[in-house]
């Protein structure tokens, strides 16, 4: 009898092993994970019963031009590594140590031909509709690719929800946002060209996304920092609207307007001014080197925030960048206005931000300071307000204890997404918005980077160990992520988030000001900072 007992372990054994060697297997081949798309057939590969196709072109476009679908191609394309990315305005050379331990960037390489598309699937020929998960990458306006971050990675959420996930490449920076409608017929959409790629992506998700498995009629875009910025934009855009059905921002509500056409007008003029050319010159900006006409760019954008100070015009956060702006054509309307507003009024909004976002860094010099160091800070910057400031953190969060938490709060994102959601919860006949707070505290480097920028995406994608220098990879960062991923599939597939892992979460609204503060034990609070905002704010 022991030695049967003995046989059906090492049975049970190697069924395990095999089974884990068989997920852990790439499947690769001519005929391998090979689908169809409106411009020709491409092939990805398997992994953990999961098909990835990886930098399929969505469009094409010369600089400045708005882009079109992409040329068809003869045969399979093959399609297992991710696109170029777009080029950045300061190449990175040098990085910061330990920080870029945490973040674990892949920089990738750079093309102006950037706009391609990533997807993960389940399955591409089982006649299922499922779920389609849009992910907008961050990085501002300016920077960042679809795979800059370890987190960004489908598979695991596309393998535990039954959902596909897709992510693209877009144009950024001035080759974005430069507007020169002035200048010709051909540049009329300049100004907002990196916001009109997300739309042709999202086309070619309605055009192609059946042959992967994915239901075009059940389309969600979810982006964080910038690229929830984006998804405020895409709700804005008329283009877009009827593209996507539901819509998450994480950490991307940026208070301010976006610039007008009389601005965006003037930055082009003086791009072409520092560059020694005149209007009937302006073809010649398609072919001059990247690197000069990026360098023109920034100083003109300096050159123009000086003007708009000395004539008293607001400058938003820190000072004038590439973005979106009101064009007269793609975007007619600022993001918070009546009519924006109403444009997504039926879209259901899941929105948040982290506990502390990029505070932790200005603050890196305080840690291991004294007590006495800190509350002097605090007196130095808050001065006769300074015990209404300690006081009004200590509501927010009653069970911080050690006096640098007092100075590690994010004051910059969260307001913004408070003020959004009383914004749209209030439209009547609207649909819902659901309210977040990320406050689970990273242990990396001894718990100095909080819950950072970025610390809610492994969570979110389920990519604990593939982020493990973000988040540790330990036992409590897997169990939440369960928590959060589900979450997102399920608001994903039926625009309420609620799930039996989490504690009732009801629809945000000014009133009950419901906010899930995901952390190892997740709980429902209302706003507790209102008193914190108002102080710094002034008003």
């Amino acid at each position: 009898m022991k030695e049967y007992f003995k046989f059906i372990a090492i049975i049970t054994f190697v069924s395990i092993a095999a089974n884990v060697q068989a997920q852990d297997e790439i499947i690769t081949g001519a005929d391998i994970a090979v689908t169809s798309t409106a411009n020709g057939k491409v092939r990805g590969y398997i992994h953990n019963n999961i098909y990835t196709y990886k930098g399929i072109p969505y469009g094409q476009a010369k600089r400045f031009e708005a882009a079109v679908p992409p040329d068809s191609w003869e045969g399979i394309r093959s399609s297992t590594t991710y696109g170029p990315v777009a080029p950045l305005l300061t190449p990175t050379t040098t990085v910061m140590d330990e920080p870029e331990f945490v973040f674990d960037h892949d920089w990738g390489y750079t093309n102006e031909d950037c706009l391609s598309i990533n997807v993960w699937t389940p399955g591409i020929s089982d006649g299922k509709k499922r779920p389609v998960l849009f992910w907008i990458h961050g990085g501002g306006f300016t920077a960042g690719s679809s795979h800059e971050l370890p987190s960004y990675d489908g598979e695991n959420l596309s393998k535990k929800g039954d959902v596909v996930v897709v992510s693209i490449n877009h144009r950024l920076n001035v080759l974005g946002f430069l507007d020169l409608a002035a200048y010709g017929d051909k540049y009329k959409h300049s100004a907002n060209n990196s916001i009109l790629d997300m739309v042709l992506a999202l086309q070619w998700v309605q055009d192609n996304i059946t042959n992967f498995g994915g239901d075009p009629g059940n389309v969600t875009i979810y982006g964080q920092s910038g690229g929830g910025a984006k998804v405020n934009t895409l709700m804005a855009m008329p283009r877009a609207n009827g593209l996507f059905h539901k819509a998450i921002n994480q950490s991307g509500s940026f208070r301010g307007g976006i610039l007008e056409k009389e601005d965006t007008a003037a930055i082009a003029a003086e791009t072409l001014a520092i560059l020694g050319l005149d209007a009937t010159q302006v073809d010649s900006l398609q072919n001059i080197p990247f690197s000069a006409l990026a360098d023109a760019g920034t100083k003109a954008l300096k050159n123009i925030e000086t003007k708009m100070k000395a004539a008293g015009k607001p400058v938003m956060g820190f000072g004038l960048g590439w973005g979106p702006s009101v064009d007269g054509e793609d975007l007619p309307y600022q993001m918070a206005s009546d009519e924006a507003l109403e444009l997504s009024k039926d879209v259901p909004l899941l929105i948040g931000t982290v506990k502390n976002e990029f505070a932790p860094f200005p603050n890196l010099r305080f840690v291991g300071a004294s007590d006495e160091t800190i509350m002097a800070h605090i007196k130095e910057q808050y001065k006769d307000k300074a015990d209404a400031y300690i006081a009004a953190v200590k509501k927010a969060y009653p069970d911080d204890t050690a006096a640098k938490d007092l100075i590690d709060v994010d004051l910059m994102f969260r307001p913004g997404a408070v003020v959004q959601a009383n914004q749209k919860s209030s439209l009547e006949g609207g649909a819902e918005v659901y309210m977040y707070l990320f406050t689970w505290q990273s242990p990396v480097f001894d718990g100095r980077y909080k819950a950072l920028h970025c610390m809610e995406l492994p969570f979110v994608f389920d990519n604990i160990d593939l982020a493990n220098h973000m988040t540790g990879g330990g036992k409590q960062a897997h169990e939440l992520a369960d928590k959060m991923s589900q979450a997102w599939i399920n608001f994903a597939k039926t625009g309420n988030p609620n799930h039996v892992g989490l504690p009732e979460w009801p629809a945000y609204n000014s009133d009950n000001t419901a906010t899930m503060h995901f952390d190892n034990t997740s709980m429902v609070k209302p706003q507790l900072d209102k008193e914190l905002f108002k102080l710094v704010s002034g008003n």
